[in-house]
């Protein structure tokens, strides 16, 4: 199981920073679509439409992938990052080192 979070790890990373970039190139485009300016038909117009009808749905679909790896690999590792046990674990520990801190 070791092995294998490892690897989902690496390709969450990865798949993570993809999804980022293509964000990026989103907002970048349709930044210079509105720049570009212009009526109906044109560039621009082509531009904008283009990201919305046939490129976010691929980033979004890549980013629900990229979450569900990152699920998958906490739940290999044991992690539980999105519930109140881990919260109240960290919250002791903190309290405990606060305690030795103050005695010292």
């Amino acid at each position: 199981m070791k092995k294998a979070s490892e690897v989902l790890d690496k390709i969450f990373g990865w798949m993570i920073m993809i999804s980022l970039l293509a964000g990026g190139l989103a907002f970048f485009a349709f930044l210079v679509s509105l720049i570009m300016g212009g009526g109906e038909g044109s560039a621009a117009e082509a531009i904008a439409v283009f990201i919305k009808g046939k490129y976010f749905p691929i980033v979004i679909r890549v980013a629900v992938v990229t979450i569900l790896i990152g699920l998958i690999s906490m739940y290999f590792k044991g992690e539980s990052f999105l519930s109140l046990t881990a919260e109240k674990k960290a919250a002791e520990e903190e309290l405990k080192t606060i305690k030795e801190d103050g005695q010292s």
